[in-house]
């Protein structure tokens, strides 16, 4: 950051605003968690339209339905083993369906559409 402060920025601390713009101005959110008991992120992504690529473990699980591109359901991508190998590929099928308009945009509706209340 300091060599390159046009390029890169780090910001070491909690800014709930710079949050908020990050999970607004992504495509994909990345959360390949070891072990997650609830997960916030992921929901917090889907409501913004930023669509979670997570490791299918915990909450992650529980939250995020992996897309199927067949019936066009789903909120996102998941993957199984925590390995490097698995995220690459689902990041990469991932980018398959981003590059279909109209895939990509059904699938940013069902994000946002998700309900994630107790009343559910």
């Amino acid at each position: 950051a300091n060599i390159y402060p046009s390029k890169l920025s780090a910001n070491i601390m909690f800014d709930n605003v710079l949050a908020k713009k990050i999970y607004a101005g992504s495509d994909i959110f990345l959360m390949p968690s070891l072990f997650e008991p609830c997960g916030l992120s992921q929901l917090i992504s889907m409501r913004y339209g930023t669509i979670p690529i997570v490791r299918e473990t915990g909450g992650l699980k529980d939250t995020v339905i992996p897309y199927n591109k067949f019936d066009g359901t789903g909120t996102g991508f998941g993957f199984k083993n925590y390995n490097a190998h698995e995220l690459l590929e689902t990041l990469k099928y991932s980018l398959s369906i981003y590059k279909d308009k109209k895939q990509w945009d059904q699938l940013i509706k069902n994000a946002m559409e998700r309900k994630s209340s107790w009343t559910v």
